[in-house]
């Protein structure tokens, strides 16, 4: 084996296992019951993340590429598998709180399974072998690291709905988040326009619906220099945001009535008229320059319009982003845009089971861009398009104002 594929494997090795170790870290801090909470359809349990993870890494590297690879038990392909039409049966999403067996301990012992298989992989597998298994290593790291991301927002759901308000206790992860957020004052900075690249560049990871790389005409606009805070959202409910049809979209107003929206959903209102706001740590008074985050797309578009600006565009968001000049990027909250998540011109899914990865989720949904205080470290990158559907709000998803750029300044 040459010097460089050697290193090559050590280090993809050394990036999965801490990875492997960081989900462990996030489950720890939390008991088995805990794991096992399922809050809605939408979510899942804390165990069923960790084995999922672990059973993307069974089904799509070592059985194809691991040479006497032995199944942990063949069962978990149908209870773990979440979308995959090509891998077989699934267990129906909504059930997945259901799943008490097999138990946490199992799934820890199915992790330590596979992770003894991969460290194996990487280091005795014939130059082939390897060749076809590193982009799948590679991408089931960074799904891992997705679903790092989906244990936290999923288990601040149940949290939330649990009368004693639990705090989430894993104080090294929190910490990552900066404990005040000193008041800055919203600034905005002109972008001139005119054909911009967007897209993944060549070279290092993207998901496949991040290309093609690919230009996008666009006219001036001005962006907010940092995200909306809590002190700006409180100022849109108390001058009535949530009861003026006129500011929201027809399907958010309707959705708003139904469900009763009167503030974000983990906002508390405390008899004195201040806000209690519900989180990772538990449950604290609002903090007025803090970011506002569990918005729905349809509450961060009527905020924009109540504040007489509007989302940016997805590509508005990255050519902007790309300048260096915008605060709050990737550390706090995701932001929506005002772009629905389509394939770029050219996409094409990756080969076999993988393409299903994001393709075919590429109707209904609306795209944010950024990271939040829980993607984890070195995850997020310009061109990296999340997306939720536009009513989902327990998500750490905020907003950055755009608007269009004043007639007078032109466009160069």
């Amino acid at each position: 084996m040459a010097q460089a594929e050697q290193t090559e494997r050590i280090e993809l090795l050394a990036r999965l296992q801490a990875t492997r170790r960081h989900t462990e870290h996030l489950a720890a801090a939390l008991s088995p019951e805990d794991q096992g909470l399922q809050s809605m359809p939408d979510t899942s349990p804390t165990k069923w993340h960790q084995a999922h993870t672990t059973w993307f890494f069974e089904t799509l590297v070592l059985r194809p590429w691991a040479r006497d690879y032995q199944v942990f038990d063949p069962h978990f392909a149908q209870l773990f598998n979440s979308y995959y039409e090509a891998l077989g049966a699934r267990h129906p999403r909504p059930q997945r709180g259901l799943l008490s067996r097999p138990a946490l301990s199992e799934v820890q012992a199915y992790r330590a399974h596979v992770d003894r298989a991969l460290a194996d992989l990487a280091l005795h597998a014939d130059a082939d072998s390897w060749a076809q298994a590193r982009p799948l290593l590679e991408l089931g790291l960074q799904h891992e690291q997705q679903h790092q991301e989906l244990i936290l927002s999923d288990i601040l759901h149940a949290f939330s709905l649990n009368p004693l308000a639990p705090a989430y206790l894993a104080p090294a992860y929190l910490a990552q988040a900066p404990a005040s957020h000193p008041a800055t004052t919203l600034q905005w900075l002109a972008h001139p326009g005119g054909l911009v690249s967007v897209g993944a560049p060549a070279g290092g990871f993207a998901f496949d619906n991040e290309s093609p790389r690919h230009a996008v005409q666009m006219a001036g606009f001005e962006i907010a220099n940092r995200l909306v805070n809590c002190g700006e959202f409180a100022a849109f409910i108390e001058d009535g945001g949530y009861r003026q049809a006129n500011l929201w979209l027809a399907d958010g107003w309707a959705l708003a009535q139904a469900q009763a929206w009167q503030q974000p959903s983990y906002w508390r209102p405390q008899p004195d008229g201040s806000w209690q706001v519900f989180g990772l740590a538990g449950e604290q008074a609002l903090d007025p320059h803090a970011p506002v985050m569990q918005l729905s797309f349809y509450e961060a578009a009527a905020y924009a319009e109540w504040a007489g600006a509007r989302l940016p565009t997805e590509f508005e968001w990255e050519a902007a982003a790309g300048s260096g000049r915008l605060s709050q990027l990737f550390d706090q909250a995701w932001q929506w845009t005002h772009s629905a998540y389509h394939p770029y011109p050219g996409f094409k899914p990756w080969a076999g089971a993988v393409g299903e990865y994001n393709g075919k989720f590429m109707v209904g949904q609306m795209v944010l861009r950024g990271g939040s205080l829980a993607t984890p470290p070195g995850h997020a990158r310009l061109s990296y398009r999340n997306f939720f559907a536009p009513q989902a709000r327990w998500q750490f998803s905020g907003l950055r104002l755009a608007r269009d750029l004043p007639s007078h300044q032109g466009q160069t």
